[in-house]
């Protein structure tokens, strides 16, 4: 039986990066259909954001020089210019002594510095305000071009766009923007024992659970999934699939067959092609071991381990981060700070990804690892997320603070 030749999570990733050099293109799409897209150049904006002072408070536009000083037992005593309708530019502009009525949002005439609250002014009579509370120069104002400047760079290649970016594409006016492809991805479930979900399986069977999460995960990250069913292990079944696949889309995942069973096709299939390529087969990794990584027509495909756990991992660590690098996207993973609750061993020699669950005891974060065999989907609906132990370390402490990302 042929045995791994397990490499690391670092060194798959080094694998990957220079074998690959597949691009993905990219389309023009409205802005209300772009959420969760990745923007494929950089946005600059053609306008400054305010295009004029505005008033962040109701109250009354002044020269900050006139009410230095003012207080309840010496108000500044400024003569009333009007008022600011919203939309529309002030009707005059003030001077010295003088102030203008402004809500909220807005325009400042051009030679008022500043906003008081109208909180701290009274009515002497219709045409005298009395002002009650210093300002300095720039209070309860947003200057021209404050918020966003002219030829800033408001929205950067990479950037996965959220509502709140596209609320800023508005606010400049752009209602379109080039955004990259979604890429394809071809997910295959193989196995003799694996039924479709809303079949109830014989006994020695068991339901399809790794094309549903999967399907699931892509989405999640604004991929297109595409199901291309479940395969027996039979390798001219599974090689038509593939071949198909390939043909359809831009990556391929295979869920099982991974291992280095008699069943196990995966391998048998990449080798058949004339310019197929196996690059990994093991990775030192818990779990997740037994993952294949290859290469047909320039694409990348995934021998996914069949135990949804492990599957889930492998996708986390290595498939995310090739499809976030296809599209260029500088999204960060934070882990989240939290204490150990236990002493918890693991071999040497491979990372561990050990789930684990959050709870608060005493105002203090608290990481409970959810034992559980890769097999066991119960795992996920009991994780928050999931510490990394690197393969050199003999486990972590009770008490010992550890970094927890999310599932």
């Amino acid at each position: 039986m042929e045995l791994f030749n397990v490499v690391s999570v670092k060194e798959a990733k080094e694998i990957i990066d220079r074998s690959f050099d597949f691009k993905l293109g990219y389309e023009v799409v409205n802005i209300l259909q772009s959420v969760s897209r990745i923007c494929s150049n950089d946005i600059k904006a053609e306008c400054n954001i305010p295009e004029f002072k505005r008033s962040t408070v109701d109250g009354y536009a002044v020269c900050s020089r006139d009410v230095y000083g003012a207080c309840d037992a010496m108000p500044s005593m400024l003569e009333l210019k009007g008022e600011v309708l919203m939309g529309t530019v002030p009707p005059t502009d003030i001077s010295l002594g003088e102030c203008m009525y402004v809500p909220t949002g807005g325009m400042l005439p051009e030679s008022a510095d500043s906003v008081v609250m109208i909180e701290y002014s009274h009515f002497m009579d219709d045409n005298t305000i009395l002002i009650y509370s210093p300002v300095a120069m720039g209070d309860n104002v947003i200057q021209v071009g404050e918020d966003i400047n002219t030829q800033d760079v408001v929205i950067k290649r990479g950037d996965k766009l959220r509502p709140y970016e596209i609320g800023v594409l508005a606010s400049i006016g752009i209602s379109e923007i080039s955004v990259y492809k979604r890429p394809r991805v071809a997910i295959i479930s193989t196995g003799d024992e694996v039924v479709p979900c809303d079949v109830k399986p014989a006994i020695g069977q068991v339901r399809d659970i790794n094309t549903h999460l999967i399907w699931s995960l892509l989405l999640e990250d604004g991929m297109e999934p595409v199901s291309y069913g479940i395969i027996k292990d039979e390798y001219d079944d599974l090689k038509n699939t593939v071949d198909r696949a390939f043909n359809e889309c831009d990556m391929v995942l295979i869920s099982g067959g991974s291992s280095v069973g008699k069943k196990d096709q995966t391998l048998k299939v990449i080798d058949s092609y004339t310019d197929g390529e196996v690059l990994v087969h093991g990775i030192s990794v818990k779990p997740g071991k037994p993952t294949i990584i290859g290469k047909h027509k320039g694409k990348i495909i995934f021998g996914l381990p069949g135990h949804p756990l492990a599957c889930s991992i492998i996708y986390k660590i290595l498939v995310k981060d090739y499809l976030y690098r296809l599209t260029s996207q500088s999204d960060k993973i934070y882990g989240t700070n939290a204490v150990m609750s236990i002493n918890y061993h693991k071999a040497k020699g491979r990372e561990e990804y050990l789930p684990v669950e959050l709870d608060t005891i005493e105002n203090v974060v608290v990481a409970k690892p959810v034992f559980g065999k890769s097999g066991l989907i119960s795992v996920f609906s009991k994780a928050w997320g999931y510490i990394v132990i690197e393969k050199n370390e003999e486990g972590v402490k009770e008490g010992q603070i550890v970094e927890v990302y999310k599932l």
